[in-house]
């Protein structure tokens, strides 16, 4: 019996069993039944708006063209398109006025009562970004222009909270299906502002600049010119490379770089936010057909740091982390990421056919 196969990441210290042995088709992951059901009342629904806060950013169409906007007096605007919304739940919560303007704020830093017991308040911002009005324009069968209107607003608010001293991180990030972790199943992203850098980002962040020193170059580079030619490449246009990595953790996992050296979404050309909306629908729609539109979690990394290199990374949730994963940090994934991606070049060929046909 040939041995399943371990695989360190690129770059993190993190660890995988690529294990062959339990293979499984991708029909054998394909989710049944859909378990969505719309309810009764979706407070992101057109005409409920009084069932949010008031949005923070609006995005209309006057005249022909794309507006900006927010919700004001109490008023809500029912006109359109995209809306984002402060969380009704926040996991941060922005300082005071009266905070923010302290120049020695020390609830903005870390406490230190005892050198193993370390907190500071999580200051920050949570909102909710509502792709549509439609209900079920998910990204996966999205319309390409709502999409490229979805990226400017995503960049519309890093923006806005790139400017507070107080946030160091921004996390974009999407669940879909409840599995995954959706409270709703009306089409939306989350975005959130954090005081610290995450681990994961941090450790690429390190490496990043490690591998720069040493060699001058940025190790994402290598790693897109390098998987660009190998097997695990799924799909490509001018401005986008998708493929599977060398250590993923899930199965069907894929990740998504821009082909220009960029450290966040703000440096996308109006061309390269084109690129992206057809990336991101060619790549949902792909998974989408594959496994019966399965639950899956999307997050994108970027940090404004000349040696860093901004991409998305796609998660299906197809499988249970158990004890095993839990208490060592290693992972074992049954479909290896030359299979899966495999599999995915048909789908992905498909959408994109089918997305040509309707432009």
């Amino acid at each position: 019996m040939l041995a399943n196969d371990l695989r360190k990441d690129y770059i993190l210290d993190r660890w995988v069993v690529i294990a062959s042995q339990r293979r499984r088709r991708p029909t054998d992951y394909a989710k049944g039944q859909s378990e969505e059901r719309k309810p009764s009342i979706c407070p992101f629904c057109p005409g409920n708006e009084h069932l949010t806060p008031p949005a923070s950013l609006i995005y209309i169409v006057e005249n022909g063209k794309i507006g900006k906007t927010r919700d004001n007096d109490g008023a809500r605007r029912k006109d359109w398109i995209i809306r984002c919304i402060p969380n009704l739940y926040p996991a941060f919560s922005p300082p005071t006025a009266a905070m923010e303007n302290q120049k020695d704020n020390s609830s903005l830093h870390f406490s230190h009562k005892h050198v193993h017991y370390v907190r500071m308040e999580a200051h920050g911002h949570h909102e909710v970004l509502i792709e549509s009005p439609d209900h079920d324009e998910h990204p996966s069968v999205a319309r390409l222009p709502q999409l490229i209107q979805v990226i400017n607003a995503l960049k519309d608010r890093a923006t806005y909270f790139m400017q507070k001293e107080y946030v160091r991180y921004i996390s974009i990030f999407r669940n879909h299906g409840a599995s995954a972790g959706a409270s709703l199943s009306h089409t939306h992203l989350q975005i959130i502002a954090t005081p610290i850098i995450p681990k994961i980002v941090g450790e690429e962040l390190d490496a990043s600049r490690k591998f720069y020193a040493e060699t001058g170059r940025c190790v994402f580079c290598e790693i897109i010119n390098r998987e660009s030619a190998s097997e695990r490449l799924i799909w490509t246009n001018g401005d986008f490379t998708v493929f599977t990595p060398w250590a993923s953790i899930n199965p069907f996992e894929f990740w998504m770089f821009p082909k220009r050296h960029q450290t966040t979404i703000l440096e996308l050309t109006d061309d390269e936010v084109k690129g992206l909306a057809e990336a991101i629908r060619v790549s949902l729609g792909g998974l989408k057909r594959l496994l019966n539109d399965p639950p899956y979690n999307l997050g994108f990394h970027m940090i404004p740091d000349e040696k860093y290199h901004w991409h998305i990374e796609v998660y299906p949730k197809l499988a249970i982390w158990a004890g095993f994963e839990k208490s060592t940090g290693m992972y074992i994934n049954t479909v290896s990421p030359e299979e899966a991606a495999e599999s995915l070049r048909e789908t992905f060929k498909i959408e994109e056919e089918n997305l040509k046909s309707i432009q």
